[in-house]
């Protein structure tokens, strides 16, 4: 008995302790963090960034014939006509990421019925695809900051080696039309998913820790803006 109540404290310490190591993310960026902070979106163009789009005639992935992402007043609009990636040319590793989302009011087929849907995928990897193999914060209306973690990558939650999803802890979406904070805190193995505030999904020992940054386009209008990356010291 006094063996089993040992390691349930253990266990117990092990849980707090990471519970407290992922909260430590949530703390607000200092002045010198801003000022580190790297702008991955000019505001005026999709300099640094390329499409790959899954167009449904087999068109060009790679050519944006439609408009599916364009930038207007410093930001960017993802139509979501079309199922695709806005990805960085660069790869990184060891970063703060984030950004503001807000919704549009226009959907899709087949997703004209659905939840609203979108998401930032980090630590991408390999060929470019839709989806391609890397770790994804989910935006989708109701479920921002659930894990879904792609093609054969795994991220240790709980104690397990998660591949595929996994849901957040809480909802702290704002309502419908008003801008939203994401944050990814990508730290060696370590990844934390930031709305609002608040920490609601976080992994360890991530198989993949570096790679190319992408924002979808999936069904429905989505608004990103204010996107830069911060090097964790």
């Amino acid at each position: 008995m006094r063996v089993a109540t040992s390691a349930a404290a253990c266990l117990l310490s092990f849980g707090v302790a990471l519970g407290l190591n992922a909260e430590s993310f949530a703390a607000p960026p200092t002045q010198a963090d801003e000022a580190a902070a790297i702008p991955l979106f000019n505001g005026e163009n999709l300099d640094g960034w390329y499409v790959c789009l899954s167009y449904p005639d087999g068109s060009d992935p790679s050519v944006d014939t439609k408009g599916i992402f364009t930038v207007k007043d410093g930001v960017i609009r993802a139509s979501g006509e079309v199922f695709g990636c806005l990805t960085t040319e660069k790869e990184y590793e060891n970063y703060r990421l984030s950004f503001e989302f807000k919704w549009g009011e226009k959907k899709w087929p087949p997703r004209e019925n659905a939840k609203r849907d979108a998401g930032v995928l980090v630590h991408k990897v390999g060929p470019d695809k839709v989806w391609p193999r890397s770790i994804e914060c989910q935006i989708q209306e109701g479920d921002c900051g659930d894990f879904y973690i792609l093609d054969g990558i795994t991220l240790d939650i709980d104690g397990k080696a998660v591949t595929g999803f996994h849901k957040k802890s809480a909802d702290h979406e704002k309502p419908h039309g008003e801008w939203n904070t994401v944050e990814v805190v990508c730290d060696g193995g370590d990844v934390t998913n930031i709305i609002n505030g608040h920490v609601v999904n976080h992994g360890s020992n991530a198989t993949e820790r570096k790679g190319k940054i992408i924002l979808q386009s999936e069904g429905a209008e989505i608004f990103y803006r204010n996107i830069k990356l911060t090097p964790l010291k």
